[in-house]
């Protein structure tokens, strides 16, 4: 709660005001005497008006200010505010250690202990074959085991000649475990390129991890990603983007590629810290920005988990497109019926029971599909 006088208390030392100039008061035309022709009217030259700038937020007031600001802002508290007891050493670091960890979401969290924290359990790796030649796989977490299962369904994929690839990143949240997920990415990218850098700060040696090895599909890739795709996952976004030229479809990934550190307090609480950022193969920071799509799609993280969860059962067909109403035909025609009656009928019949909820629709896979369906139909000319 001191905080929060804190900030209301530091916001009143900043004011912005801005003057509206006034507008003359209109003249009256000049009236013409009798017989004479009147004239044209002087036009007058046209200022630019100057519109209202918008009222800066409170960040944007404190991001303006300079250290001698910063500090004459500290000394005015101390030496003026109503409760001194509110503006001792300890209220303004802890002050300060919770406006860091506001500032930097991704990078710095204070953490119960290491016994509170609720473990995750692992996302399972799937993989179909659509339409007879689009393979689809979803890594799940990157692990030893998704690895394994990986290699099968690319075994698969060659024997059926398999000629593009979707590689879902939807469900691969953050590892520990760099060397294995930078496994992953080998099954892509080209030997001898570079899948991502980890980079610690100034004065330490990065660490690189290229690809060692021939990969296993050579077609064309599409990445799905979103919210979900945390840590080494989005290093291996980026790097199917640019070594694959892989279009990357779905929402920005989660912005945590770093390694982080669990650095113990006194207390027993954990400062989870990031502190080495993942680097794409062109040179770019991938933290704390993250993977932003090629082609932005939205789905509800709820419809996309009850996707994944289903399809273990049903495959990925049934999710692929929206269930469109029936429509006159011609069979319909000839036969002196028409679907979309009946359809009303059936609907007039179910009116007194709960409307049936239409199944999940996963647009961000069907766009994957459109566009190599368009790519294929565009080079078979």
């Amino acid at each position: 709660m001191i905080s929060r006088f804190l900030q209301a208390t530091f916001a009143t030392f900043v004011f912005a005001s801005n003057l509206a100039a006034q507008s003359p008061a209109p003249r009256l035309p000049a009236q013409t005497p009798p017989g004479t022709t009147p004239q044209a009217p002087l036009k007058s030259p046209v200022l630019p008006v100057a519109l209202p700038s918008a009222t800066p937020t409170t960040e944007d007031l404190v991001n303006s200010l300079g250290p001698a600001d910063l500090q004459a802002v500290i000394t005015l508290l101390k030496n003026n505010f109503s409760d001194p007891d509110a503006i001792t050493d300890t209220e303004l670091t802890r002050a300060t250690v919770q406006g860091l960890i506001v500032r930097l979401p991704r990078g710095v969290m204070l953490l119960p202990g290491k016994e509170s924290a609720p473990a995750v359990p692992p996302s399972a790796f799937y993989g179909e074959t659509i339409a007879g030649h689009i393979g689809y796989v979803r890594l799940g977490s990157l692990n030893s085991a998704n690895l394994q299962a990986l290699d099968k369904s690319l075994s698969a994929f060659a024997a059926k000649k398999v000629n593009a690839l979707v590689v879902d990143l939807r469900a691969s949240e953050a590892t520990t475990d760099l060397p294995l997920a930078a496994e992953f990415a080998k099954r892509f990218c080209p030997k001898g390129k570079t899948i991502f850098t980890l980079r610690k700060p100034a004065g330490r040696q990065d660490r690189v991890f290229n690809s060692d090895r021939a990969p296993e599909f050579r077609g064309l890739v599409m990445v799905l990603a979103d919210g979900d795709t945390a840590g080494a996952a989005e290093a291996i976004a980026a790097a199917l983007r640019i070594h694959d030229k892989a279009l990357v479809i779905g929402q920005p990934t989660a912005g945590r590629a770093a390694e982080y550190s669990d650095l113990p307090l006194p207390n027993g609480k954990i400062l989870h810290v990031a502190v080495a950022e993942m680097i794409s193969p062109e040179g770019r920071s991938l933290f704390p920005e993250g993977v932003k799509p090629d082609l932005p799609v939205e789905i509800s993280m709820a419809d996309k988990r009850q996707i994944f969860q289903l399809s273990g059962e049903k495959g990925m067909g049934p999710f692929l497109y929206e269930a469109g109403r029936p429509h006159m035909n011609e069979a319909a025609l000839l036969a002196g019926t028409n679907p979309e009656v009946e359809a009303a009928e059936a609907a007039q019949q179910r009116r007194g029971r709960a409307p049936e909820k239409p199944p999940p629709h996963d647009p961000v896979l069907q766009r994957a599909l459109d566009v190599v369906t368009s790519l294929e139909v565009y080079q078979s000319r």
